[in-house]
């Protein structure tokens, strides 16, 4: 028999929540949306339990919870946990941003520039999702100079819960017509580790990460607004 031909169910689980997953990053499902397991089993050709293994995934990695009458959705964005994660990524990375910029060497400096110009592609482009991608390769050149290899850790968990925002304010600086904010603060934060300067880096770092904060609170300030009318 050639068993090792057939598809495991827990491979299948896999693979439905690598799809639901990547969807709802790009923003394809936004918040609210129903995952309808019927529905999701009969659009990826499986069965419902590989789905329902899947949502309970994406339950416990934050992307998902439970709406009374309407089961498993994607998770609403809250203005009150923007607050918070925000805040502490404004705590950490500009601390890390602070020593990385006094440590970095050529090397680490060079690698921040070929993720700038690819960074400026992307957005030029229209890849909002590889743009985020190239920025969080920026930054961990530089905070990984810092020398604390769990600090980047914790700033990488960090990007992995807020990328729904980070993917709804990418999305309204090109709505509005600001996209160049995408690739002006990195160049600005190159500059700055070039020269050895911690504390521009650290004020930069910050300064980006509020006015990123005041963006996306007014998206979903908006969008609440637009749902109670």
């Amino acid at each position: 028999m050639a068993l090792s031909k057939r598809i495991e169910p827990t491979l299948l689980t896999d693979q439905v929540y690598a799809s639901l997953h990547d969807a709802i990053l790009r923003g394809d499902m936004p918040t609210g949306t129903r995952l309808r397991i019927r529905d999701i089993a009969q659009e990826v050709g499986t069965s419902v339990m590989p789905v329902r293994e899947a949502i309970r995934r994406l339950e416990e990695a934050g992307l998902a919870e439970r709406s009374p009458h309407k089961g498993a959705v994607v998770r609403t964005l809250s203005l009150e946990e923007l607050v918070h994660v925000y805040e502490t990524r404004r705590i950490l990375e500009s601390a890390a941003a602070r020593e990385g910029a006094v440590r970095i060497d050529e090397a680490g400096l060079e690698e921040m520039r070929t993720q700038f110009e690819l960074l400026r592609t992307a957005v030029d482009e229209g890849r909002l999702l590889d743009a985020l991608d190239i920025d969080e390769a920026l930054l961990a050149a530089l905070y990984g100079a810092s020398g604390n290899p769990f600090l980047l850790k914790v700033v990488r968990g960090l990007w992995q819960d807020c990328r729904p925002y980070k993917v709804m304010g990418a999305r309204g600086s090109v709505d509005t017509g600001t996209a160049s904010t995408l690739w002006r603060f990195p160049q600005q934060l190159i500059e700055a580790a070039a020269a050895h300067d911690g504390e521009a880096a650290a004020t930069l770092t910050g300064d980006s990460l509020t006015s990123a904060t005041q963006r996306i609170e007014a998206q979903l300030e908006t969008q609440g607004s637009e749902k109670e009318r």
